[in-house]
């Protein structure tokens, strides 16, 4: 990822057992690559990749 998209960053996330969001159990990792800029703050992590879905 780092070769072709060349991002600033990553966020790395997994969700473990039904409370936390998992609906399925299997390993599964999240990664996303940020931008400087991709946000307008970067503060809270993965939680704000997406800003309108950020509510907490």
């Amino acid at each position: 990822m780092d070769k072709k998209y060349s991002p600033d960053g990553y966020n790395i996330g997994t969700n473990c057992g039904f409370v936390a969001g998992q609906t399925i159990f299997h390993c599964h990792i999240h990664l996303i690559p940020r931008y400087k800029g991709d946000v307008e703050n970067p503060q809270g992590g993965v939680r704000g990749v997406i800003p309108e879905k950020c509510i907490y």
